[in-house]
């Protein structure tokens, strides 16, 4: 081989070898941005239930939920906040704050109710406050094919009350509700969606599953929140006319917390 060759031959392999390193590196400051949010994430994120100390198991899980504001206010779904509690039994309303051992429950209080975006907005009565995640953001900053985050009980009541997270992206910024061409495909939901305030919520290529009601979605790379999952509310508009599950996630645009927060001051 002669000098020429040679020489482009050790130019080829030292492109080959720098392609090589530099697609092994792009990736690794998303993951480390990652798994420096979730460390920051986890400790403002609670389950939502039931306390009754008479009652095996005492605490009943019903949601997630997580702090905001002065870190003495829970955020959650509407639906998983029940209507009524069993007085006469000594159930109250509560949080289950993880911890390295058992959790410890923490009794807490209706502060605001917005059923029209199913939030909800619950007062830790006593003891410190939590670490809290800002909502002073806009859904303008959000976009199709952002990835995404969200950390919450998955069937919580089964697997344990530890924070899981999940990763995806924001896969459609889409309205709650879709006018149907038959009757027959609308309900009380959907109507009431399309007459009082047609929003539009994020669609997500996310994993979630019952009990994830209320986590926070966030921005994988900086923490920043962007909404709040549903499971519920969402679907029996959306997905009306579905059979079966279609597995799809939702979430409602952090915006409309705000708005419940601010009502609040």
């Amino acid at each position: 081989m002669n000098f020429s060759a040679a020489n482009r031959t050790l130019r080829r392999r030292l492109v080959v070898a720098a392609t090589t390193a530099a697609a092994m590196l792009v990736p690794l400051p998303a993951v480390a941005d990652l798994v420096d949010t979730v460390s920051r994430i986890k400790p403002s994120v609670v389950a939502v239930g039931t306390f009754q100390r008479t009652r095996a198991p005492a605490f009943k899980f019903l949601g997630t939920g997580f702090a905001v504001g002065d870190g003495m206010m829970i955020a959650t779904n509407a639906h998983v906040v029940p209507d009524a509690l069993a007085d006469d039994q000594m159930e109250t309303l509560a949080v289950a704050v993880p911890g390295e051992g058992q959790a410890t429950i923490r009794k807490v209080s209706k502060l605001a109710i917005d059923k029209n975006h199913d939030l909800a907005v619950l007062r830790l009565e006593g003891g410190p406050p939590l670490p809290s995640l800002s909502v002073d953001v806009s859904s303008d900053r959000v976009r199709e094919g952002q990835s995404i985050a969200l950390t919450g009980f998955p069937i919580g009541s089964v697997l344990g009350l530890s924070p899981v997270t999940h990763c995806g992206i924001v896969a459609a910024i889409t309205p709650i509700g879709i006018p149907q061409l038959r009757a027959q495909h609308l309900n009380q939901a959907l109507i009431r969606r399309l007459s009082k305030d047609p929003f539009r919520i994020y669609q997500l290529d996310a994993t979630t599953y019952p009990g994830n009601s209320g986590s926070p979605v966030f921005d994988s790379e900086t923490g920043r929140l962007v909404g709040v999952i549903n499971m519920v509310f969402v679907k029996s508009t959306k997905e009306n006319i579905l059979s079966d599950p279609s597995g799809i996630s939702y979430a409602i645009p952090v915006e409309y917390l705000k708005a419940l927060l601010k009502g609040l001051e």
